[in-house]
């Protein structure tokens, strides 16, 4: 149901005293501002969220609403009916902060939203709550039992082996002190006196010195680390201790990094009395090290990608669009409340506040299946224009603006934004964000638009058959570009080398 024009905006009258002045004088001087509905809000909110993230915020209001309910296919009441029993503009007003009062009006609404919810939303006893059905908890417990659990950050993960450390109580609260000054990256970039000196009370900077090195032994290896060398001679510690012959990598990350980084291998192998396959076959065992340890723990931790849509080619070759909602759980408003929320014999405290939360309830279950029919929609209408990446992948996609898909839905540019971000679709082709659809693009040489993704998979195709003991400079790369019918400039070229990860030529070159 669109919002009303009561919803959207807010129209008042402001009296401008001028008390500076020697007479007295008012003016008045109408305004409008916009003012979103809470129900819009909470609309945009729910349209925005992730899979995931959706079955979570589902979970909480499982467990703050009490009249909502699992069920099967929903089959909730009608907006407009639930909207003429439980008006949402009765006895609400919106909490705005004026610097022109003494708030005394906004602590009193506070106070009354208190006594009617009870002192629970403010840190208080519980209030007390109709009690539910036996079944009804249970189908809640379940939902909740299968909400998926929050990722373990790196620094809960240090601190958690660190607890377990026995050492003195001044290397305890130095090496705790240490992990909190760990990045996510696994890296730690300020420097021990400067630690010390942060401390509260400060620290002594021996304790830390002597608890780093307990720090970098903590898993993952390599972890704490002050630097790019330091922490690769970490994890090649590890190697060795394990009983591996490591001492030509060692060698090269102490003393021959910054050649490393420039493809020296000329260089380096005249100046370690080693031949170039040596060189390359150490090269090789120190690619498997992990420059960013700490993201390691974030790698296990990492959720597995619900695709929000399905989409497929049929056997006459038409697109196929199938949402998948078996993660999301189906809501539904308990009878019971209802009814008593609508029978007048209910008391007076108790009806109002079942009608709040029925109103609540109900406000979510339609976002929910407004979120549906939008992504639905737009998944939809981006298939119609890209359906021939489909069939021969990346190198098809057509410059595709939000704009023209928000004309197609019929909905605002905003809302079309809102409904890809953080969605993933599942096609032959694999799992993709479904923004990465969306992209401006080029003309090709026979005028036909082609999507800036498609100009980069080109590029990758040409970098992935180049000689490689000859690679191509950028200037090369947009020579071949131009032969497959794309004309594009060099530094758009280097731009899009640099976004794909692919070094420069003299990077690239192999010996």
């Amino acid at each position: 149901m669109p919002p009303t024009r009561s919803e959207l905006y807010n129209v008042g009258v402001e009296v401008i005293g001028h008390p500076m002045r020697l007479g007295q004088s008012q003016q008045f001087r109408l305004s409008q501002q916009m003012k979103l509905a809470p129900r819009i809000i909470q609309a945009m909110e729910i349209l925005q969220l992730p899979t995931l993230a959706l079955v979570e915020r589902i979970d909480q209001e499982l467990q703050s609403n009490p009249v909502l309910e699992l069920k099967g296919p929903v089959t909730e009441e009608s907006e407009e009916q639930v909207d003429q029993e439980y008006p949402a503009d009765r006895g609400e007003r919106d909490l705005v902060v004026d610097d022109r009062n003494d708030h005394q009006e906004d602590f009193q609404r506070l106070a009354e939203f208190t006594a009617e919810f009870g002192p629970d939303v403010t840190g208080g006893e519980l209030a007390p709550r109709p009690r539910r059905a036996a079944g009804e908890r249970d189908r809640k417990m379940d939902a909740m039992a299968n909400t998926p659990a929050r990722d373990e950050s790196l620094n809960e993960h240090l601190l958690e082996q660190w607890a377990f450390i026995e050492v003195q109580d001044d290397l305890k609260s130095a090496g705790q002190k240490l992990i909190n000054e760990i990045d996510d990256d696994g890296y730690l970039r300020t420097s021990l006196e400067q630690v010390a000196a942060d401390g509260d009370p400060p620290m002594l900077l021996d304790s830390l010195r002597r608890a780093l090195p307990l720090v970098q032994a903590l898993d993952p290896v390599g972890v704490g680390a002050r630097d790019l060398r330091e922490c690769l001679l970490l994890q090649l510690a590890a190697e060795a201790q394990a009983g591996q012959d490591v001492s030509l990598e060692t060698e090269l990350v102490s003393r021959f990094l910054r050649d490393i980084e420039m493809n020296r291998l000329p260089q380096i192998a005249q100046r370690t009395h080693r031949s170039i396959e040596d060189i390359k076959a150490a090269l090789k065992n120190i690619s498997h090290l992990s420059p960013r340890p700490g993201s390691l723990v974030a790698e296990r931790s990492a959720p597995v990608i619900h695709p929000d849509a399905l989409v497929d080619l049929d056997d006459d070759g038409d697109v196929v669009i199938t949402m998948t909602d078996g993660q999301t759980p189906r809501l539904g408003i308990t009878r019971g409340y209802q009814r008593m929320a609508r029978d007048r014999a209910t008391e007076r405290e108790a009806r109002q506040y079942l009608q709040k939360h029925v109103r609540s309830a109900q406000w979510l279950i339609s976002a929910i299946q407004q979120r549906r029919e939008t992504v639905r929609r737009v998944v939809v209408e981006v298939f119609r224009i890209q359906k021939e990446f489909l069939l021969q992948g990346r190198e098809a996609l057509r410059p595709l603006p939000m704009a023209e898909i928000a004309k197609a839905v019929g909905v605002h540019v905003a809302t079309v934004s809102r409904a890809v971000a953080g969605k993933y679709v599942q096609t032959p082709r694999g799992i993709f964000p479904l923004r990465m659809f969306f992209s401006g693009g080029t003309t090709n040489a026979e005028g036909q638009d082609v999507a800036w993704d498609a100009v980069k998979a080109k590029l990758l195709e040409i970098v992935e058959v180049e000689d490689k003991a000859h690679p191509f400079n950028d200037d090369r790369l947009a020579a071949e570009l131009e032969k497959r019918g794309l004309k594009i400039a060099r530094r758009t070229v280097a731009k899009y080398r640099g976004l794909l990860n692919i070094p420069p030529a003299r990077k690239r070159k192999q010996f």
